[in-house]
């Protein structure tokens, strides 16, 4: 008998035509009417939302470079699950690429970046905002300035992205708790994923991510993933409550994306818990400890 997954990692869906469509690699997990396998794209739109539904709500968003594995379109949208945490819903098929030829070989690592199309501090040019963690491919560079494909679905056209900006995909960051600290005063906005606006969950995520440590979207998902910690608070380590997170910078202060300060803000660890507790949403539900290798 499949066994019940969260629907949120389930790469299931039923169609109009009442069939039920799931990801050739959940047989014999979830039941379904056919199995496919997934067709990988690569989010073209700067930031892009995962919704609930067709016409549903956004649960998550996908930043330009990243994988989206689709099982299914109907009516111009398309149903698929996140790549790098199986978070499941639907895009606009209009705001991804079927997979491209060439592959992403660096990231944005400032807060906010941008893309122009001439290089040089004063030339002019159109400019494209660009989040933290937009994946893209450099194929050169032209002074400071790193010289980038930008794939538009019809043509691919250079654009240039300070150099100082990116690092290479390959060398991943070494301090979540830097990386949170990062993306400080960023707008908080529900199921954000980006650094033009960002959650709870997504700001944990996009920190341990950027350190090539597995994290899930949502902070009940992350809570459960992680193991517990004991002892004094150390940097990197996350705090939950019932449906927020909230990630250690020292022993006495945090830092989180909440709607109190609708931005990334700190906090002393005593007033969080404190104000958290007063407003109605209860107390800590767990103390946790990635494993953060030599960073802890």
């Amino acid at each position: 008998m499949a066994g019940k997954l969260d629907s949120r990692l389930a790469a299931r869906v039923q169609t109009k035509k009442q069939t039920v469509i799931a990801a050739a690699h959940q047989r014999g997990t979830i039941d379904a009417d056919t199995f496919v396998a997934p067709t990988r794209y690569r989010v073209a739109m700067v930031v892009t939302d995962l919704l609930s539904s067709p016409n549903g709500t956004r649960e998550r968003q996908l930043i330009r470079g990243e994988i989206i594995n689709v099982i299914h379109s109907e009516d111009g949208m398309a149903f698929g699950y996140a790549e790098k945490d199986g978070y499941t819903g639907w895009v606009d098929i209009g705001d991804i690429l079927s997979h491209p030829q060439q592959t992403p070989t660096h990231m944005v690592s400032a807060a906010r970046s941008y893309a122009k199309s001439t290089p040089h501090l004063k030339a002019m040019g159109a400019v494209t905002p660009l989040p933290f963690g937009t994946r893209v491919v450099v194929t050169g560079t032209d002074d400071n300035w790193a010289r980038i494909a930008w794939d538009g679905g019809k043509a691919t056209r250079d654009l240039f992205v300070p150099l100082q900006h990116l690092r290479p995909i390959d060398q991943p960051e070494t301090d979540p708790a830097a990386v949170a600290q990062r993306l400080i005063g960023t707008p908080y906005l529900w199921g954000g994923n980006s650094s033009f606006g960002i959650d709870c969950s997504g700001l944990v995520q996009a920190a341990l991510l950027a350190c090539e440590i597995p994290c899930p979207g949502d902070s009940d998902l992350q809570e459960a993933a992680f193991p517990d910690a004991s002892g004094p608070y150390q940097r990197g380590d996350l705090l939950f409550w019932k449906g927020h997170v909230a990630m250690v910078t020292d022993a006495t202060t945090l830092i989180h994306a909440n709607a109190f300060h609708m931005a990334v803000a700190y906090e002393p660890i005593a007033d969080a818990i404190a104000r958290i507790a007063t407003q109605g949403d209860g107390d800590v539900t767990s103390h946790k400890r990635p494993n953060y290798g030599a960073t802890t």
